[in-house]
């Protein structure tokens, strides 16, 4: 297979860094952060070495759902900063060659957003059908309910006309009706909005649940529900054709292939690879491979635009729902054994080091796995630097702590009083004076700084983007060994997932002659097209295999 690198298809070489605006940075000292202060950090993301900026919701909001409950489509919070400032952001990433994606929230809007408002007040009003509503008492929709701690129903009786209206998530927020004509419309306006204002892409929150929305609603049905997304992309890509669509697609292999487009590759061009990701906990909660194999071995084959994107941690739960009972509760019990540390029965609140107790060969054996599948990797803003979570707050805020930036005051994140915060810095072992960027940076051994190396190893490797991927044949099962083969050269990847240390060969004679080893930058002898290795518990190795002159050491 013969990899073609172009501009155009960016997103297979990127290196993803997903942040909320107003827990990156405060320059204004208000406790909330800002645009103005995220503008002062893209240098330190260009220094780290990611190339794409995921900037979670930045919209007008009543904030009751971190954002996700959007009250102005075409507006940013005052609280954050303005117009002019987003721009500056977006310019000064582009300067320093980092791409800007945005969060697409086109499944529901706030209770708040003017369109709602109009809508709840009449059934004949011109905005009643931008919601999807019943006349009649719903049924027990209780197990569809995405957060059952909150709600017992999708739907919600609106009493000033009697009728019910949907909402796949909280009340406050009210699913749009995606088979209307004029809805569609109005989200392509808003796609071209943000295009013209330079975003680069979007993150496009919970997609299936707005195709569910379109069969339900009333208004001119298409013969597919999902000639919404086709719609959708083609007018991306006619707008700006090298603007991307990353969608969060929480399903099987099979429907996600669906939503990829197929064959024709026409809807969107990445998804989060949910079911190698709680694959790849529970290998590293039994200590063997397999799960993570198996998983790689059942990911269906994509159009060549498109690409999974891989990531260990996101802004929400950390969910376990494609694993069995059983396989879940060897996840909890192995990263999450209290009910503080658990979120609705089937995902996690907990940030990775505190998961695996802070053991360093872990948490690198588990980004170095991550970054070496095939894929586009994601990481969440504090990853870089080990950051732990919040249990004492509210479900997913645990997570959504303020970045730590120095030992000192609220970690230096703002200068206002704590109690001015929009939320508490992460306590305890994982405080600010124990894990921040100031220390780490300075530091040749410590987190960040295998992060930035491993950022820097991905980047050189177009391969893992852009390769055909195998599973390599080895005797043991901590062991995972795969390769990404290119035109010329291939990257072999060797990760032990257990404790115990290993020793394998690996018969590499019709891959290549020669080997590097790509994070240590050595030589590595091949004997007669193979190769042996040990590896320490929770080792790992990356090689890149080919002609001599091509994987000489720099």
């Amino acid at each position: 297979m013969r990899i073609t690198r172009t501009s155009d298809l960016w997103w297979k070489s990127a290196i993803v860094y997903c942040l909320d605006v107003e827990t990156y940075f405060d320059a204004d000292g208000d406790g909330i952060g800002d645009l103005a202060g995220l503008a002062q950090r893209i240098d330190y993301l260009a220094r780290l070495g990611v190339n794409c900026l995921w900037l979670m919701p930045f919209f007008p909001t009543p904030d009751r759902d971190d954002g996700y409950d959007v009250m102005d489509f075409y507006g940013v919070d005052t609280r954050l900063g303005n117009h002019g400032q987003l721009v500056e952001v977006i310019r000064t990433a582009h300067d320093r060659g980092i791409r800007v994606i945005t969060d697409l929230v086109i499944n529901h809007t706030s209770d708040r957003h003017p369109w709602f408002r109009a809508a709840r007040r009449s059934t004949d009003n011109p905005f009643r059908d931008y919601y999807v509503w019943r006349d009649t008492e719903p049924p027990d929709t209780s197990d569809k309910v995405i957060f059952p701690d909150q709600e017992d129903s999708i739907w919600t009786r609106e009493e000033k006309t009697g009728e019910w209206y949907l909402h796949h998530f909280y009340r406050h927020q009210p699913d749009l009706n995606t088979a209307n004509p004029a809805v569609r419309e109005e989200i392509l306006r808003v796609i071209g909005f943000w295009l013209e204002l330079g975003v680069d892409g979007f993150r496009v929150d919970a997609v299936p649940f707005f195709i569910q929305d379109l069969e339900r609603g009333a208004g001119d049905l298409p013969s597919d529900p999902h000639d919404l997304l086709r719609e959708i992309r083609a007018f991306l890509t006619r707008r700006k054709g090298t603007a991307v669509l990353l969608g969060e697609v929480n399903l099987p292999y099979e429907q996600q292939l669906d939503y990829f487009g197929g064959d024709r590759g026409d809807q969107l061009q990445m998804q989060f690879d949910f079911v190698g990701m709680q694959a790849t906990y529970l290998a590293l909660a039994r200590g063997d491979a397999t799960p993570l194999a198996e998983a790689l071995q059942r990911r269906p084959s994509l159009h060549q635009t498109c690409q999974w994107a891989n990531f260990l941690r996101n802004h929400d739960e950390l969910t376990l729902d494609k694993l069995t009972d059983a396989e879940r509760q060897e996840v909890f019990a192995a990263f999450g054994p209290e009910e503080s540390m658990q979120l609705y029965g089937r995902g996690l609140k907990r940030r990775l080091p505190p998961m695996l107790d802070g053991d360093p060969r872990r948490l690198r054996l588990a980004y170095s796995l991550m970054f070496s599948l095939p894929g586009t990797p994601t990481i969440y803003y504090g990853e870089e630097i080990g950051m732990g979570e919040d249990l004492a707050a509210e479900g997913r805020m645990a997570v959504r702590t303020p970045m730590q930036w120095s030992p000192g005051d609220n970690g230096g994140f703002s200068s206002a009083p704590r109690r001015r915060l929009i939320q508490r810095p992460t306590p305890d072992g994982y405080a600010p004076e124990h894990v921040n960027v100031t220390d780490q940076v300075r530091d040749p051994d410590s987190f960040w700084t295998f992060m930035r190396s491993l950022i820097a190893a991905r980047r050189e490797c177009p391969e893992l983007g852009w390769g055909e991927f195998t599973l390599l044949a080895q005797p043991h099962g901590q062991v995972l060994a795969h390769c990404c083969r290119g035109a010329e050269t291939a990257v072999v990847a060797v990760h032990n997932v257990a404790a115990d240390p290993v020793s394998l060969e690996l018969d590499l004679r019709d891959i290549g002659e020669h080997a590097i080893d790509l994070l240590a930058h050595e030589s590595v002898d091949l004997a007669d097209g193979r190769l042996t290795l040990s590896l320490e518990g929770f080792g790992h190795r990356w090689l890149r295999v080919g002609p001599p002159e091509l994987v000489a050491v720099p």
